[in-house]
């Protein structure tokens, strides 16, 4: 099909990243929220977690290109051709990736295009509008906060960020190695027990010093003596999400990661289960509204407590510059 009113897409202009592991990061999913030059292709698929795109995927793949360009050509949408050349370019490249429970593919005429593997499940769709489709993108970055491991060996500490499933040393104070030892208990292997504790307290002021900056739960990793020191001497530890035994020396970090992973998951059931306690006894004191038009109310005339929203709730909507009524 020749576009009438087509013009060239410079898709150089894009300089965030192309394929996202899980979960996409939150200044990412901003910046995908900003309003675009239409077209903005959203691809949306459920995948089974693989090494690589499994063929049953890369088919339904294909069939969400085809639907987008039927629509882009039912349209006849200025520069279709360039956008969607693209849109199946990156779609291409992902097929030879790994994936999780979702996978989103976006292509915009402003030159962005990336795809970004997801941790939750998603319902197969395709968007063209004027900015992309991320609510799947901010549930997922909901489903997997960003988090904090704490590695305490015998003589080190190191610390890392954890964003999905994949976790990257934070640097500066750490790592953090135990000065040389003056004397042993002679009944107990590593640090004697007074340095032992002041290598502790050390690890624990430069973990409150990262936390203060990067608010996040935390998971301890190590083994049962050294989590125990550690925990006897932190004050620190508000957001504990819970630990994991581990030779953290030896064992490899995306070892470690996955094994973290149900740790957190039962750490965000429990924060849910509070949080729908607290909903119960405010409901019951007649403190808290619902629907989305009094919780919109409340939000702007009020200091809200809290906001629960159900994961199955959908409401079209669509970016203005103008603000609501």
């Amino acid at each position: 099909m020749t576009d009438l009113t087509h013009e060239p897409v410079a898709f150089s202009r894009w300089s965030g990243p192309r394929h996202v592991m899980s979960p996409p990061p939150a200044e990412l999913v901003v910046e995908l929220q900003a309003p675009t030059t239409f077209p903005a292709i959203t691809l949306l698929l459920p995948t089974a977690a693989a090494s690589v795109m499994t063929p049953e995927d890369r088919v339904a793949l294909r069939g969400l290109l085809d639907q987008a360009r039927q629509r882009l050509y039912a349209g006849r949408v200025s520069a279709a051709d360039d956008v969607l050349t693209e849109l199946a370019r990156v779609a291409e490249e992902a097929m030879t990736l790994s994936t999780a429970s979702g996978l989103a593919v976006l292509t915009s005429r402003d030159g962005i295009r990336a795809s970004i593997r997801l941790p939750v499940a998603v319902v197969p769709r395709v968007v063209v509008d004027a900015s992309f489709a991320t609510r799947d993108l901010v549930r997922a970055l909901h489903r997997t906060p960003r988090h904090a491991v704490l590695a305490l060996g015998s003589r080190q500490a190191r610390l890392f960020e954890g964003a999905g499933d994949e976790l990257r040393p934070v640097t500066g104070r750490f790592p953090i190695t135990a000065a040389r030892e003056q004397r042993r208990d002679p009944d107990r292997p590593g640090l004697a027990r007074s340095d032992a504790a002041a290598f502790y307290r050390d690890v624990d002021a430069a973990l409150g010093a990262h936390l203060r900056l990067h608010p996040s739960p935390i998971v301890l990793a190590g083994s049962p003596r050294a989590v125990a020191g550690f925990r006897a001497v932190s004050r620190h530890l508000a957001r504990l999400a819970g630990t994991v035994e581990a030779d953290v020396v030896r064992e490899p970090l995306p070892s470690l990661a996955r094994r973290v992973r149900p740790v957190l998951e039962q750490y965000l059931r429990s924060r849910q289960e509070e949080a729908l306690d607290l909903l119960e006894r405010r409901m019951g004191s007649q403190a808290a509204v619902s629907g989305v038009a009094a919780a919109w109310l409340a939000a702007r005339h009020e200091r809200p407590e809290m906001l629960v929203v159900d994961e199955s709730l959908v409401i079209p909507a669509r970016l203005s510059p103008d603000p609501p009524a």
